[in-house]
């Protein structure tokens, strides 16, 4: 039986700037780090460095263009009759890329909390999985005559709500360190979504008849007959008696 000596498969070089920019990041402080120091730590040159992350901020995020391909591609292949239990299985994708490593992303979101220009970079990424979600949406409904004029509002309305149900669970698991339950926690929040904007077509629902008060007589005296959808604000009702009776 002879021993297999090939020499072990070396990591993707992203792989091996990502760590090395990480590992400086944590031991300097990320403002006191260079990409010269970086490149050092990995032992290649500056031209490998840009050839992967076109700045600093894109090595403290390294997996998120490939869970964005992720994203896209998965909701491309998607034919479920309910788009948005859809865009929330999509979303659902950047959760495991967190689960994936779990001491990374914490630390990755203990160091976001204190440099803002991270914070402001990690906003912009989350901007682009939003408007992701909002694209397959508008997609779905475009060219539905049933879709009604608010179509492409409504898909940036749910593409928001995923997304803010979303990091709420998931910046939960994260500031607890790690510890618990992180796919419970973000159903949870994403369950509050579907049960608002849920449904086979997430459209909306036919436009209830505003209340109308109609003058009737009643031998000498004027009456006024109040018709109202049920659950209407007491506000409006009030609103439309008052200009019946010329009083608003």
């Amino acid at each position: 039986m002879t021993e297999d000596r090939r020499p072990a498969k070396k990591p993707p070089m992203r792989d091996v700037l990502a760590e090395a920019a990480f590992a400086l990041f944590l031991e300097r402080g990320f403002e006191r780090t260079t990409v010269d120091d970086i490149v050092a730590r990995a032992g290649v040159g500056r031209r490998s460095f840009f050839r992967y992350f076109p700045s600093k901020e894109d090595a403290v995020f390294p997996d998120h263009e490939r869970c964005l391909a992720d994203m896209t591609a998965f909701l491309a292949e998607a034919d479920g009759a309910d788009p948005v239990a859809t865009v929330c299985d999509g979303a659902r994708l950047v959760l495991r890329m967190y689960a994936e490593k779990p001491e990374f992303s914490v630390q990755r979101y203990r160091l976001t909390r204190e440099v803002p220009g991270l914070r402001t970079y990690e906003l912009s990424v989350v901007r682009r999985y939003e408007r992701t979600l909002a694209g397959y949406l508008e997609r779905r409904w475009a060219g539905d005559p049933d879709a009604g004029p608010d179509a492409a509002l409504r898909a940036e309305v749910i593409a928001a709500s995923v997304v803010a149900a979303h990091n709420n669970g998931l910046r939960s698991w994260l500031r607890s360190g790690g510890e618990g339950d992180a796919e419970a926690e973000v159903d949870r929040a994403l369950e509050l979504v579907r049960a608002v904007w849920g449904g086979a077509d997430a459209r909306p629902a036919a436009p209830a008849p505003e209340p109308a008060a109609v003058p009737s007589s009643a031998g000498d005296d004027e009456v006024i007959v109040m018709v109202a959808r049920k659950g209407a604000p007491m506000w409006r009702v009030v609103q439309h008696i008052e200009s019946a009776l010329g009083t608003a």
